[in-house]
């Protein structure tokens, strides 16, 4: 008789499956590009979401021109204030900042995330300079859907044409916002990073999807068969158990922009009572295509497309969107 055998219970494509270190997805790798000088990332806080009717893009589709319904994402993205620039040079250990320079009036509200804004400056030749990258801060004072008055820090890499270019267009948007539209535009595909909704510490059944053990197992039937073999004589990090689930940094690749519009124009997607769990949008938007990780509120990162593998499409054709409520009868 053949040993009966099955594929493993659960994924290890993510281990450890431990909680991220902060609310908000780091962006840990950036892609190269060509073409006219931009920044390659923006933020946003997800909305919720709803479906829409568009004119099919897709070429080798089945529906290709028609009308057809499509989940979306709302991510309502108010400007980012760029408040620093970072000068990278390539040392030993990778990327170092060689000097940096901030901008001349700092919203206070940032002072609530750090200690203190160092204003020296160092000299810098655009010969030492391989990177330049934009510290900017969240305003989330401008949305309604989020309570919170402390900005979100972080990095956004400059990309395209030459290092000068680069560098020049850095100085010219120091100290002053920018919007989404200096990012993408609809058509295009954006890599969304975010931290998913947190369940807290569950059992090996929710969290590897093994099999509920028979019905006259002794005691227990939301366990484990075995911890493994007698040798190697201990329990091997492969061993489906319990433990986190959620709240882990994700990278969904190739999400398409459907939509974006403007905060003139929020009448068209905000729901009638609301987004729930959010509340009305105030600012500019943005339609992704899907499903995107996290719960309502949550700082949602967007950057360049890394493993892009379809084009790009000039324009989407929205017939559409449904503002019907989303709280059931």
């Amino acid at each position: 008789m053949a040993t009966p055998h099955h594929s493993r219970r659960g994924s290890m494509a993510y281990y450890p499956r431990v909680r991220a270190k902060r609310i908000q997805g780091d962006i840990r790798s950036w892609p190269e590009i060509e073409g006219q000088t931009k920044v390659q990332a923006f933020a946003g806080y997800k909305v919720g979401m709803t479906h829409i009717q568009m004119v099919d893009y897709r070429k080798n589709s089945v529906t290709a021109g028609q009308v057809i319904m499509a989940p979306v994402t709302v991510v309502e993205v108010p400007p980012l204030t760029v408040m620093s620039i970072r000068y990278y040079a390539r040392g030993d250990n990778g990327l170092e900042v060689i000097s940096e320079e901030w901008a001349e009036n700092i919203d206070k509200d940032v002072l609530r995330r750090i200690n203190k804004i160092n204003r020296h400056k160092k000299g810098i030749e655009v010969k030492d300079v391989d990177d330049v990258r934009l510290m900017v801060h969240t305003n989330p004072q401008l949305v309604s859907g989020v309570p919170s008055k402390t900005p979100e820090i972080f990095e956004i890499r400059i990309g395209g044409s030459t290092i000068e270019n680069r560098i020049k267009y850095a100085k010219e948007r120091l100290g002053s916002n920018i919007s989404f539209s200096d990012f993408s535009k609809p058509g295009n595909f954006v890599d969304v990073i975010a931290v998913t909704k947190g369940k807290g510490f569950q059992g090996v059944v929710k969290r590897f999807g093994v099999k509920l053990l028979p019905r006259k197992n002794r005691k227990h039937r939301r366990m484990i068969g075995t911890l493994g073999p007698w040798h190697p004589d201990w329990v091997r990090n492969t061993v489906p158990q319990a433990g986190q689930v959620g709240f882990h940094q994700r990278t969904i690749h190739n999400i398409r922009i459907i939509k974006f519009d403007t905060k003139d124009h929020v009448d068209d997607i905000n729901v009638k009572g609301g987004f729930l769990n959010y509340g009305i949008v105030r600012n500019d938007y943005v339609l992704l295509f899907g499903s995107v990780p996290g719960p309502a509120k949550r700082l949602i990162k967007m950057r360049d497309p890394a493993r892009q593998t379809r084009p790009a499409v000039e324009s989407i054709e929205v017939t559409y969107a449904s503002r019907e409520s989303k709280q059931g009868d």
